[in-house]
């Protein structure tokens, strides 16, 4: 453990935010937590987080929050200054997440997602020098370049051929961000990801960048825009028509339970590795295709789960995309994803 045992995490009501405070606080951390609700205001109010504020101070007392806008410069500089002594670690979980709601406020996007990390880089670099910073990045920092994968269409999903290298493991961080089509929010989560690495590298924070697939869990509001499997479990409860939007649904994601994420947080805290960078993710073993997450849940729910078809993609989706958390693994021996594709989706229906 740490000496220090204060732990900070923006976006604390939303999935990655709640169960890094969750995981935190089992190991004696007091935590503060920063969220604003952003989520209504991005998606509406089924997108609410609100409710979930008296929820986590239940489940972990003493934790203590602030109603703040990350974009707010003093603000910030104000909270690090008071806490900033007895600060372990800086978990940077909130963001604009969604590509397509990016491309109608590209100013609010970019705010949230690159100037306020960069408030808080800045706070933690003056006030916090010895805290670890952990940022939520997103596979979205690549661009389109997954998309020049030479893919195969099967029955149910797009694949690479067995013999290419990311078949078995998925893509690795060595995929270039460069010369590639990029949405409004790719951008600035790439301005955002660079940022993180540059004060580590220039000013010697501690620091860890992880560009995350799909991050799922029971927690999740998704939303249409944003947090598909989330999203698709809940249709397929209520009953109502999903919408497979582009490549026939047959686009496959690796999927990610929120609380692999945050213990993976928690080896970085403990370990001493100063920069790290990796694509994390569930892996081979929990990805599906958005056909076979349908399928799935109508197995599991044993009634149909009606859908339509919209043969026009969203712009900068993946056709594929696994992430190859072996830099991770190798780093911190002992984290491995725990739930398949059919385990998440089961906790989201409720099975």
């Amino acid at each position: 453990m740490t000496t220090k045992s204060l732990a900070l995490v923006t976006g604390s009501l939303g999935l990655v935010g709640a169960a890094a405070v969750r995981r935190f606080a089992t190991l004696g951390f007091e935590v503060i937590g920063i969220d604003n609700d952003m989520r209504r205001v991005l998606f509406g109010d089924a997108a609410s987080n609100a409710g979930k504020q008296s929820v986590l101070a239940a489940d972990c007392p003493g934790y203590v929050h602030h109603n703040l806008d990350i974009r707010d410069n003093d603000a910030i500089h104000a909270l690090f200054r008071q806490i900033g002594q007895d600060l372990a670690v800086v978990v940077h979980a909130a963001a604009q997440p969604s590509h397509d709601w990016a491309a109608g406020d590209p100013t609010t996007d970019f705010t949230i997602n690159a100037t306020a990390t960069l408030n808080l880089l800045e706070a933690c670099r003056s006030f916090a020098p010895s805290a670890a910073f952990l940022f939520t990045s997103t596979n979205k920092v690549y661009g389109a370049r997954p998309n020049l994968l030479p893919l195969q269409e099967h029955a149910s999903r797009l694949e690479p051929s067995p013999d290419h290298p990311y078949y078995l493991h998925g893509i690795d961080e060595t995929m270039s961000i460069d010369q590639t089509q990029h949405s409004l929010f790719g951008v600035s989560k790439v301005a955002a990801d660079l940022m993180v690495q540059e004060y580590a590298t220039r000013f010697g924070l501690k620091a860890a960048v992880f560009r995350a697939g799909c991050l799922t869990g029971e927690d999740h509001s998704g939303a249409k825009a944003h947090g598909f499997l989330s999203y698709l479990c809940r249709t397929a409860l209520r009953g109502d028509i999903y919408e497979v939007i582009g490549n026939g649904g047959k686009q496959v994601r690796d999927n990610l339970h929120a609380d692999d994420l945050a213990e993976a947080f928690v080896r970085v805290v403990l370990g001493d590795k100063q920069l790290g960078v990796y694509n994390i993710g569930g892996g081979r073993n929990s990805s599906v295709s958005v056909i076979e997450a349908l399928d799935i849940a109508q197995n599991l729910l044993g009634r149909e789960v009606t859908r339509q078809n919209n043969p026009d993609p969203r712009y900068g989706d993946h056709q594929w995309w696994i992430s190859d958390t072996r830099a991770f693994q190798a780093d911190y021996p002992g984290w491995a994803p725990r739930y398949s594709a059919r385990d998440l989706i089961a906790r989201m229906l409720g099975q």
